[in-house]
């Protein structure tokens, strides 16, 4: 199955629960938007593009869960849900943009209750196929910035458990394989919740690829004895100014610069924010205890009164970044995002 779907026989959302990955592929079903935003909060789905589909997945489950016969009433039900699915990883725009489209549409087309919930359902699949459509593309055009025999080294996780289907920085490594090209790639671990290790050295080792994993210390040492050829990750905000992305991100870029290698990054123009600035954008910091604990058996890492800065995610600037590529193609800043978005 997909990363997340919507399930028409129980009116339910399903998707893989990722917080097992790489021991089991647990499949998990909400039925609820409280349910659902436990799973966005505590990253049993995440990534950008997945976030997007999930939000919209939660406005047709408050549809489901209203019990009255009042469109205007659904309508008060459904805004006070989206502000609600909203709220558990204010960074991420694309969260938000799923849980307004759907809304929006609801809000203009629906006159009555069973229509705004076939409309909730139509438009979240609707989003949700996009995504997989809209991945595919960002990985026709920059699949030809990598060559064959190219070492690449990816952060975090932008697969397909990042996406619908497919990913993005991922999935322009799965399209220049589908090119013949043969690539390696580095998988940074991505601490504390090991993203890289749990779920993308897992990804792409199911598709045949060739890859190491290293600490997250250990990329700058690679990238000065010349091992890594190039750098791609995905991005949960871009901003006008820098990119947001999972945390360890911006050192990347820094190390990339000064060793002269390329980096990129691989995002949908949903996830473009024009209006977004260093500094009106929330930066989530998460529970001290994904630090102070390991695994699902809690086991303790740290003292248990140290005070934590558990960031999810860093600011880079632009000045860092080789390109953009994207559904619409490939762009090397500076440029203005709202010129991006109307080409």
């Amino acid at each position: 199955m997909k990363t997340i779907e919507w399930d028409d026989e129980s009116n339910s959302v399903k998707m893989y629960d990722q917080t097992y990955l790489p021991v089991e592929g647990k499949i998990i079903e909400c039925k609820t938007v409280d349910s659902l935003c436990e799973a966005i909060s505590n990253l049993r789905v995440r990534g950008a593009p997945a976030l997007g589909a999930a939000g919209a997945f939660g406005i047709a489950l408050a549809a489901f869960e209203f019990s009255g016969n009042s469109a205007s009433e659904l309508i008060s039900f459904m805004k006070e849900k989206a502000e609600q699915i909203v709220k558990t990883r204010p960074t991420a725009v694309n969260l938000e943009r799923g849980v307004i489209q759907v809304l929006d549409v609801c809000e203009l087309e629906g006159n009555c209750v069973d229509s705004i919930k076939s409309l909730a359902v139509f438009e979240s699949k609707k989003i949700a196929d996009e995504d997989v459509l809209i991945n595919k593309k960002i990985g026709e055009f920059g699949q030809k910035l990598f060559e064959d025999g190219d070492v690449v080294l990816t952060h975090c996780n932008a697969g397909k458990m990042a996406c619908v289907d497919w990913g993005t920085a991922l999935g322009v490594l799965r399209s220049a394989k589908e090119q013949g090209k043969n690539l390696s790639v580095v998988s940074c671990e991505t601490r504390p919740l090991n993203q890289g290790s749990r779920i993308t050295a897992w990804e792409l080792l199911k598709d045949g690829f060739e890859v190491y994993l290293i600490t997250d210390s250990t990329a700058g040492f690679l990238m000065r004895t010349g091992y890594i050829d190039k750098v791609i990750v995905g991005a949960d905000r871009v901003a006008n100014d820098v990119v947001y992305n999972k945390i360890g991100t911006y050192s990347l870029a820094v190390l990339a610069r000064e060793n002269e290698i390329p980096f990129y990054v691989a995002a949908p123009s949903s996830t473009f924010d024009k209006d977004a600035w260093e500094g009106n954008v929330e930066i989530e910091m998460r529970s001290p205890d994904e630090l102070k604990f390991i695994g699902r058996e809690k086991t303790p890492n740290a003292p248990e009164d140290v005070k934590v800065l558990n960031l999810a995610f860093d600011a880079t600037p632009m000045e860092y970044i080789t390109a953009f590529i994207t559904e619409k193609g490939i762009y090397e800043p500076p440029f203005l995002i709202e010129e991006l978005l109307l080409d």
